[in-house]
């Protein structure tokens, strides 16, 4: 379904979770005049603090979810961890308006389903094998060679529901993981010798225009993303496989909004190598960065498509790292205050900062990559 015309200002945005990304959907959504209701089973989400109103609620509520739906002017959702069918359900539904449908988002709530379509559409990713028993994954041990990880086709973020198989004996060390983890379907994964990891927001409006925004290089630790610097330092020639890949997955998973990629660079004797690691149909971490460093961010971005609008024309304005800030790093925030005064800090208003926990990120703005890259030493 596409709009007829832009949604006027004043209309009311439903987002389903309230937490950071949701909240900086809404508070771009209230810049242009849009109201904002917010949906989640979190009484305390950050979110709710920046919503006309909100709704406390299970993701798999049917009745309060399309109560929900059935009460705003456009729907979108913050993050793909949802009861997906439900979501399929409620964008089939003639009084509900969820532009970005459901097509990616059930693709990617699931990694075998995702790496399925992505290679039915002729995109690389690294060699991979369903695993749903012991048997399976001794075969597929087998087919894949080591390393590998096993890691479960749901739910698993941030490094969770994942096991690295080294060698042989990790079998044996880690059988207790690993029989927890095939519990569920899961899919065995060829390590990956990447070199870099890098990942881009690409945006498609209703009318199918495509805008991509920079390619940020990133680091990761303990499978969780630790910084985004942009521009990334490739190749033009990997920059522009890059583009191809995200226009392609754009067009072919009929995207309205933005969506992010995560892909692997990886050398070999031939020469570089891209692999695309995994989707998420929406506003994402590594993205972050856009907020101060283009003219217009991905939350921008994103409410412009779902409402209606034509895309704006990207542009990065500045050279910029975004570090994100977890619970153990809140002590380093008085300093960069103090210290670092053209640096950016957003904090999210979680709650308890625990270890690991995303509650804010800083960008740092400079003339150069070299000197913005000065600042991961903080860390």
């Amino acid at each position: 379904m596409k709009l007829s015309k832009p949604l006027a200002p004043s209309t009311t945005i439903g987002i389903v979770g309230a937490g950071q990304l949701g909240k900086m959907i809404a508070c771009s959504a209230q810049k242009m005049g849009y109201k904002v209701a917010t949906y989640d089973p979190n009484p305390t989400s950050c979110a709710f603090a920046v919503s006309n109103w909100y709704k406390v609620a299970a993701f798999n509520d049917r009745e309060a979810l399309l109560e929900f739906a059935r009460s705003v002017d456009v729907l979108t959702y913050e993050f793909e961890n949802i009861d997906g069918p439900l979501i399929e359900e409620i964008a089939q539904d003639t009084d509900c308006f969820l532009p970005q449908g459901s097509k990616l988002l059930l693709l990617s709530q699931n990694r075998l389903t995702e790496k399925n379509w992505l290679s039915s559409i002729g995109l690389p990713v690294v060699n991979y094998e369903a695993v749903l028993s012991q048997d399976d994954l001794k075969k597929a041990l087998t087919t894949i060679g080591l390393p590998a990880i096993l890691k479960t086709t749901r739910l698993g973020y941030d490094g969770k529901g994942q096991i690295r198989i080294t060698d042989s004996t990790d079998v044996t060390e880690k059988k207790e993981e690993i029989n927890r983890l095939l519990e569920s379907p899961c899919v065995l994964e060829a390590k990956c010798s990447f070199e870099l990891e890098c990942s881009v927001m690409v945006s498609r409006d209703q009318s199918g225009t495509i805008e991509l925004f920079p390619i940020s290089e990133n680091v990761h630790r303990s499978g969780i993303l630790h910084s985004s610097l942009v521009p990334a330092r490739i190749s033009q020639v990997i920059r522009d496989d890059i583009h191809l890949m995200a226009r392609k997955i754009a067009e072919e998973g009929q995207l309205v909004g933005v969506l992010g990629i995560e892909f692997f660079i990886e050398k070999t004797p031939s020469g570089e190598k891209v692999f695309i690691n995994e989707l998420a149909p929406r506003p994402h971490n590594s993205g972050h960065y856009s907020i101060e460093a283009c003219n217009f961010s991905q939350f921008d971005q994103h409410v412009v498509a779902i409402t209606g609008r034509p895309l704006a024309s990207i542009k990065l304005l500045s050279p910029v790292l975004m570090v994100n800030l977890l619970g153990q790093d809140m002590p380093l925030v008085k300093d960069i205050w103090q210290n670092e005064k053209n640096a950016v800090v957003h904090l999210y208003q979680k709650g308890e900062a625990k270890v690991g926990r995303k509650m804010g990120h800083v960008t740092f703005l400079d003339s150069t990559v070299e000197k913005v890259i000065k600042k991961a030493d903080l860390w």
